[in-house]
């Protein structure tokens, strides 16, 4: 990871609710922008806020269903270290 991409892994997971949105990816694999807006208790329009900028750190990935886009942990993106943190 260089320099640049490290920065915007730091930027990313800065946040309290996005670290919540991360750790509830790791725990349940993929989750919908809805779902994750009940369990973060956070509007639907912040979390998917929160969501662009998780995404565009490449952390994690999307897939459209339908009216429905659901979100997981793009895995490789992250340092074995933190996968460690997240998974206890």
């Amino acid at each position: 990871m260089n320099n640049k991409n490290l920065v915007k892994f730091f930027k990313a997971i800065g946040n309290e609710r996005r670290l919540l949105i991360l750790q509830h990816l790791f725990r349940t694999k993929e989750l919908s922008v809805g779902r994750i807006s009940e369990l973060i208790h956070l509007s639907f329009k912040s979390t998917s806020n929160h969501l662009i900028i998780l995404s565009g750190a490449d952390l994690v990935q999307s897939r459209q269903e339908s009216l429905h886009k659901f979100y997981s942990i793009k895995h490789s993106s992250f340092p074995p270290k933190f996968l460690a943190f997240f998974k206890g």
